[in-house]
C-alpha cells in the first residue's frame, strides 16, 4: 500500500503516506460545499503535476551534471461542470538564473513533457506548460 485516506466527516479527509507517516489534508472546495482550507483533491492532482515535472526535470538535471535547485512553479486549476471535472492546468515554471545551454534547455524541457502524472491525466485535460528562463 502507498497510504491510507480517512474521511474525518465536514468534506475532509486525512491521507497518510505510510512509508513516512507524513499526512495531508483535502477540503471540499468552496465552490463545492466545502470549507477550502486546505488543498481539495482536484488541487493535489493539479500540484502534482507541477511538483512531477520538476522531479523529472530534477533527475534528467543530474544525470546531466545541472543544477536546477530554486526553481519554482505557479499552478492554476480551471474546473468545468456537466461533469464537474479539471479542464485545464496551467504550470508555469521559472527556472533560475543560470548559464544553461540551448542543449540544456531542450533536454529539461523533454524532461518536464515526460512527466508520469501528465500522462496519467484524461487526454481531455488540457496540460499548459511554460517555463521561463532567467
Amino acid at each position: 500500500m502507498t497510504s491510507t485516506v480517512e474521511y474525518l466527516g465536514g468534506l475532509r479527509t486525512s491521507a497518510i503516506h505510510l512509508r513516512s507517516q507524513n499526512s495531508i489534508l483535502t477540503d471540499a472546495p468552496i465552490d463545492n460545499q466545502g470549507k477550502g482550507e486546505t488543498f481539495s483533491p482536484t488541487d493535489l492532482v493539479a500540484t502534482a503535476l507541477a511538483s512531477c515535472i520538476m522531479t523529472i526535470m530534477g533527475i534528467t538535471a543530474e544525470k546531466n551534471g545541472l543544477d536546477i535547485s530554486g526553481a519554482k512553479a505557479s499552478v492554476t486549476k480551471t474546473m468545468a461542470s456537466n461533469p464537474r471535472r479539471i479542464a485545464q492546468i496551467d504550470v508555469i515554471i521559472q527556472m533560475p538564473s543560470k548559464n544553461y545551454t540551448e542543449k540544456d534547455r531542450k533536454s529539461l524541457e523533454a524532461a518536464a513533457h515526460a512527466c508520469p502524472v501528465g500522462r496519467s491525466l484524461h487526454p481531455e485535460t488540457k496540460e499548459v506548460l511554460t517555463i521561463l528562463w532567467e
